[in-house]
């Protein structure tokens, strides 16, 4: 069945808004991934969780051949390092955080106690005189209002807690969806959509698909090699993000040229599968779904190189959504693309076929 007029629904934008308000630091993704099998329950036959978090479900799982389609399931945060004797907290990085946003920037900090409330401090444009020092990752700190070190760790909170950023979803003028950790659990939405309408169509999938949502992609990927270790598939879609350039600061010449809101980003790079994407971008045409094109040089630098080069060889590709303001508190996405993205994993899973040859000399 086509989705030449497939949209989200209002119940689909609820969970996205409540999975992406849920923190999901990496190493700490626990909560967000129960969120996210619960939406896809209903649409599959079969799941598992492995030891680090990452969550598979499965439809046909009896299946030889076998499809994942995947997205990470990770945000970046911080960790607590150290915790001055007057009750200031220095920071550790948990993946790419950046610091110069930190300043002003309300936080949560996640204890056995609960969440502890504070605030990355910074000294007012008055006192900063003469040479003037931007944030670094040496000199941010929060404060969570406590006189003492003792103080602060009677609150619960102590070396290794993890921090995320407090900032909430929203919708600006009705298609973008602006908030944190869109990169890349707005393709752990994607993915989960797409089970669901291949439910809702009742299609006979004439191989195993194995929806993945990878924990701890933004410290090295290290999810996707376990679960490719595991599953071992013949195919690979792996979703992700990728830089909107149409922004201030930003030059086209080195990033590339790509916009929110003309369609899904295909790449062309060494670990992704020539044969693959031609059967994607086929899909594409005959669906008449706008997307875009990028290129790599060495590494996607997204889990599409660690199930490519897994298992001897996994045929993959990767299907980017155009994010703008990627590793901050506001990051945006258009709808569009979002809508499109799912219609695009959607229909590249209906061209395949069990067992289908994606040698590149057949």
């Amino acid at each position: 069945m086509g989705t030449a007029n497939y949209k989200l629904s209002k119940s689909s934008i609820q969970f996205l808004e409540k999975y992406l308000n849920n923190p999901s630091p990496t190493g700490f993704e626990a909560e967000g991934q129960k969120l996210w099998l619960d939406y896809i329950k209903s649409s599959i036959d079969d799941y598992w969780v492995d030891n680090y978090g990452s969550v598979v479900g499965i439809i046909n799982p009896e299946a030889k051949y076998k499809v994942v389609i995947e997205a990470h399931a990770d945000e970046i945060s911080w960790f607590v390092h150290y915790i001055t004797d007057d009750g200031f907290i220095y920071l550790r990085r948990n993946g790419g955080s950046d610091h110069q946003i930190a300043p002003s920037k309300r936080v949560n900090i996640h204890t056995d106690n609960g969440i502890v409330k504070a605030v990355f401090g910074w000294p007012a444009i008055h006192t900063r005189k003469g040479k003037v020092e931007g944030p670094t990752q040496a000199n941010i700190f929060l404060d969570c209002g406590c006189e003492s070190k003792d103080e602060v760790e009677k609150l619960g909170v102590h070396v290794g807690c993890v921090i995320t950023y407090e900032d909430e979803f929203m919708i600006m003028n009705k298609t973008k969806f602006v908030g944190r950790a869109l990169d890349n659990r707005i393709g752990g939405f994607m993915i989960a959509e797409v089970a669901k309408l291949l439910k809702k169509n009742n299609i006979d999938l004439p191989f195993g698909l194995y929806i993945t949502n990878s924990v701890q992609e933004e410290v090295g990927l290290r999810g996707a090699q376990m679960v490719a270790e595991r599953i071992k598939p013949d195919v690979a879609i792996v979703t992700d993000v990728c830089h909107d350039t149409s922004t201030p600061m930003l030059n086209k010449i080195l990033q590339g040229d790509l916009k929110s809101g003309l369609g899904p980003v295909l790449t062309y790079g060494p670990a992704v599968q020539n044969n693959l994407l031609s059967l994607v971008i086929d899909a594409a045409k005959e669906n008449k779904i706008p997307f875009q094109r990028a290129a790599v040089s060495r590494a996607t630098g997204t889990d599409t190189d660690a199930f490519a080069y897994s298992n001897a060889g996994v045929p993959s590709v990767l299907i980017s959504t155009p994010l703008r303001y990627m590793h901050t508190t506001v990051e945006m996405a258009h709808r569009n693309d979002v809508e499109n993205g799912i219609k695009l994993i959607y229909n590249a899973l209906l061209n395949i076929k069990s067992g289908q040859d994606f040698r590149y000399f057949k």
